[in-house]
């Protein structure tokens, strides 16, 4: 299983689905689910998947098939003649762009489909493959599959597999991106007194947002940490004149407590008081926590039986999105979270081998009473 889970990983590594471009893995995807007993809906480069319904619990296993672009000195940047990436085994680590977000993931839901018969399991199973989570919110390809796709809604759990080294992250950071836009005047660099300058006008926000301390909320007895944060900046026209207009990107990660009209009210105060009333906020998109389902009977009997470690997810997944629609939900993956993103992104063999173990385990035994069905 150890060499099966490296080859899948390696495999899905190298077909390209940078975010948008997800058609070809799809495809990949769904023909693997062709022949009966698996029953498939495909909505534009999103699929589900399921076994034979038999009234037994559903659990859904979930991951998302796009990567962020490789970094153009990485070492993921050029492809073949056959259009592939470049992916490669050393050792136990394995290299590729999306290792471990997510294709790690998608290397253990495809290893489950093939190992198991889902018309003799204790639990109903499903498989979610879907498009575009790494752009905005409402890009995002499980949407349109959820209004599509009705039974995806009855799941007892969803286990989405984001990176988390096969330890199970509850619950999820909401997140916010906002423009800030401070006005100038423009003027000849030369005579800058004639202008006003919108770069500096943003200095003492600037200033304010690096002394902004993160937030700790500890909820279920785990810590979430709510940051806000610069994460881009444009402005001026030539290196000669006064900007007369700069905008930073405001990213707000904020805690499962607050829902998404608290976070923007919190946003749009703290941008006011930071730059004095001299800037306006623009907010551009808009994704809710993730609720910590830690008392709900599925996820209990989930981390009960896989016997994982249990931390909070500082991050955004779809794990608020899904549960949005009633659905318990849970994040864990064999992926390395640390590496998420990273210029030569990597994973480990150990997670893949955990978190299969795990799960196989799990969708093999029956559920408890009052679980679905």
């Amino acid at each position: 299983m150890a060499e099966r889970l490296a080859q899948l990983c390696l495999d899905l590594c190298a077909i390209p689905s940078v975010t948008g471009d997800e058609a070809r893995l799809c495809g990949m995807i769904a023909a693997r689910f062709a022949d009966a007993p698996w029953t498939s809906s495909r909505v534009g480069n999103a699929l589900a998947v399921r076994g034979p319904p038999r009234g037994r619990p559903l659990l859904c296993l979930v991951g998302h098939t796009d990567t962020v672009p490789p970094a153009a000195d990485g070492p993921y940047a050029q492809r073949d003649a056959n259009g592939d990436l470049p992916a490669w085994r050393q050792g136990d680590r394995l290299h590729g762009l999306g290792a471990s977000d997510m294709k790690s993931g998608l290397a253990v839901m495809l290893a489950l489909a093939e190992a198991l018969d889902p018309t003799a399991l204790p639990w109903d199973l499903g498989l979610v493959f879907y498009d575009r989570e790494e752009g905005p919110y409402d890009d995002n390809g499980l949407e349109p599959l959820l209004d599509a796709v009705p039974w995806i809604a009855q799941s007892s759990l969803a286990v989405l597999l984001e990176p988390s080294q096969d330890v199970a992250m509850l619950g999820c950071l909401g997140c916010l991106h906002g423009w800030v836009r401070f006005e100038g005047r423009a003027a000849h660099s030369a005579r800058s007194w004639l202008g006003e300058n919108a770069v500096h006008k943003a200095g003492a926000f600037i200033s304010a947002v690096a002394q902004q301390a993160p937030r700790h909320v500890g909820i279920g007895g785990l810590d979430y940490v709510e940051t806000v944060g610069i994460t881009l900046a444009r402005g001026g026209r030539a290196r000669n004149v006064v900007p007369d207009s700069f905008e930073l990107n405001l990213n707000f990660r904020f805690a499962p407590d607050r829902t998404l009209a608290q976070a923007e009210s919190w946003l749009i105060r703290f941008v006011d008081e930071a730059s004095g009333g001299r800037a306006t906020l623009t907010i551009h998109d808009r994704a809710p926590a993730g609720p910590v389902d830690a008392e709900h009977p599925a996820v209990r009997h989930y981390l009960a039986h896989t016997g994982v470690a249990v931390q909070p997810k500082l991050g955004w997944t779809d794990v608020a999105r899904l549960s949005l629609r009633g659905i318990p939900c849970v994040n864990h993956g064999p992926g390395l979270a640390a590496q998420a993103h990273q210029a030569q992104e990597h994973t480990d063999l150990a997670p893949l081998l955990g978190t299969y173990g795990r799960l196989r385990a799990l969708l093999e035994a029956p559920p408890p009473p009052g679980i679905g069905g």
